[in-house]
């Protein structure tokens, strides 16, 4: 792809550098919806951005074939709850689970330039394709103290429901599912996870790729608010974990990863109540200690339950997924299983039928 001469201009003037003085393409948007490059500047207080280029007419190609009006209206809703996620909320994050600043917003017709902070200036330079233990654990860190930063926040302007696989924006992949049990499961599941007592904002596409570590890999800053929206923490753990440990060691090492999360989730309500970030404990009446236990209370059961509602999706998304393994097929029935024993408020709809924006990623 060309970055135009009249972008790189824009984003000169947007960040008052004198010129663009080098660029690097990090990479296309998936599906052909523009691109997300570094810039260098000359003349600017910052040595250099990220810039994400979105130009949103449908494109002609899907490199798994799921090229429809509803792909691209999910897609679109995603770069417009991004952009909001970026105005309205990445300036209230702390140094816990850090997220790269917006500079810059332009929308016009039919196409958003987005400027963010260039999170390898500020030390968060390493992208892994494989973790140590400790990166692992700083990204979980990382989550840990987002979810606990966002607990009871609304999603407003965002995902109702976040992440990509949410049920109520893939009924293309739910059609194709050819899991019966797990099919028939699947409002139920979402029920169960929409109704959890305790919501947070979830990141939406947590998987390691979206994480950016100092080279000692003990802090991390995270990145592509796409699918950023309203649910239960457990869903960005699961999808985390999917990325980073291989599903013959998963049964060994989850345990005390799972441990180390709540931990952590623990330790930032306590800390986040009492600077006065987080207010729901006050709200409810509830010391910081008890509204954590509560919180991993609800949400250690759903682990399960959040690994089948993504299982759904790959299932029927891409059925020789290597995410689909003995690991992954086992927590599913296992959440079959356990379905029965949350209750389900009477009439109540499942969020595929409720949510107002069935518009996410492939």
């Amino acid at each position: 792809m060309t970055i135009t001469p009249e972008i790189l201009q824009q984003v000169a003037q947007a960040t008052g550098a004198k010129c663009v003085a080098q660029t690097q393409m990090i990479q296309p948007l998936w599906g052909g919806y523009g691109e997300l490059f570094r810039a260098w500047l000359q003349g600017s207080e910052h040595l250099s951005v990220i810039v994400k280029h979105i130009k949103l007419p449908q494109p002609k190609y899907h490199p798994r074939g799921w090229n429809t009006d509803r792909s691209h209206q999910r897609k679109l809703h995603s770069y417009q709850v991004e952009t909001h996620w970026y105005r309205g909320f990445a300036g209230h994050c702390p140094e816990e689970c850090p997220v790269p600043q917006c500079l810059y917003v332009h929308e016009e017709d039919g196409e958003i330039l987005l400027i963010l902070e260039d999170l390898a200036t500020l030390g968060f330079s390493e992208v892994r394709q494989t973790a140590s233990e400790t990166e692992v654990q700083a990204c979980l860190r990382w989550l840990a103290w987002f979810h606990a930063l966002h607990l009871g926040v609304a999603p407003a302007g965002l995902w109702p429901t976040g992440t990509y696989w949410h049920l109520a924006t893939r009924p293309d992949e739910l059609a194709a599912l050819e899991d019966p049990a797990l099919k028939a499961a699947a409002q139920r599941i979402d029920q169960v996870l929409a109704q959890c007592r305790y919501q947070t904002l979830v990141h939406g596409d947590a998987k390691l790729a979206n994480f950016c570590l100092t080279p000692d890999g003990t802090q991390v800053a995270a990145v592509d608010f796409q699918y950023v929206g309203g649910g239960c923490g457990m869903k960005d753990v699961i999808l985390f974990l999917s990325s980073c440990i291989p599903f013959e060691q998963c049964e060994a090492r989850v345990p005390a990863l799972l441990d180390g999360y709540f931990a952590e989730l623990r330790q930032a309500i306590t800390a986040l109540s009492e600077t006065g970030e987080l207010k729901l404990a006050a709200r409810m009446q509830l010391t910081p200690a008890t509204l954590a236990a509560d919180v991993e209370q609800a949400w250690r059961p759903l682990y399960a339950i959040a690994w089948a509602d993504f299982q759904r999706f790959v299932k029927g998304w891409c059925p020789d997924h290597w995410k689909i393994n003995a690991y992954t097929e086992q927590l599913t029935r296992q959440a079959l299983n356990q379905l029965d024993r949350f209750e389900i408020e009477p009439g109540a709809n499942s969020a595929a039928s409720t949510d107002p924006n069935p518009p996410m990623q492939e």
